[in-house]
């Protein structure tokens, strides 16, 4: 496959095209969450999210912790509960030694934006990566209009002691270089799936 412009992806020498790899997210020091997903490109870091690809999500007594109200979400131990990924599937690009993702989300099959995950940088694993949400995100829409998402929660947290003041400004200060960096477009945007692939699924033990 033709190296793409816009962002890189670190490289990944031990994956190769098809492969499955585990995006693993991490709260506290546990795995609470799992993405099976499809390596693009073995000359750099692009996963495929497939629709309809069953993911290990955090839970809170069983649901999912976005149905829970932002006080009571950061005081309760997180478990997992499993659910289907909807709508299109979704182009995952990793960032050498940064503290984002850029994900490439499609509607109806029609390129729809780019949503940068703020998040630790990507660590090796057994079974592919590991990271740690940091809440806060943007969203950037094909026109180029781009908003923060999620501030409320990154508040919450930094007012709960999970983030302290100057942890949260570096969270932030991530999002705002990219904004300035502007990567977009990615040379991703009319990549399709290779539609032989099979779904991919979480290894029974991928918290290990």
């Amino acid at each position: 496959m033709a190296k793409k412009r816009g962002v890189d992806p670190a490289p990944v020498s031990r994956w190769q095209p098809g492969e499955t790899v585990v995006l693993r997210y991490f709260k506290r020091g546990r795995p609470v969450g799992a993405l099976p997903t499809r390596v693009v490109s073995s000359d750099g870091l692009a996963l495929w999210l497939s629709p309809g690809t069953t993911v290990t999500w955090p839970a809170i007594g069983g649901r999912p912790v976005r149905e829970i109200p932002i006080e009571e979400r950061y005081r309760q131990p997180w478990r997992t509960t499993d659910r289907l990924w909807e709508g299109d599937g979704v182009l995952i690009l990793g960032r050498p030694e940064r503290a984002h993702s850029v994900w490439l989300f499609r509607d109806g099959g029609d390129f729809a934006g780019w949503y940068v995950n703020l998040e630790e940088p990507w660590r090796p694993c057994r079974v592919g990566f590991d990271t740690a949400d940091h809440e806060l995100d943007l969203w950037i829409d094909r026109d180029g209009s781009w908003r923060w998402k999620d501030e409320q929660e990154l508040d919450a947290l930094v007012k709960q002691g999970h983030f302290s003041p100057e942890q949260a400004a570096k969270i932030r200060a991530e999002g705002e270089r990219v904004i300035a960096e502007w990567p977009f477009p990615t040379g991703w945007e009319d990549w399709r799936a290779d539609p032989s692939w099979p779904v991919p699924r979480v290894p029974g033990d991928w918290q290990a």
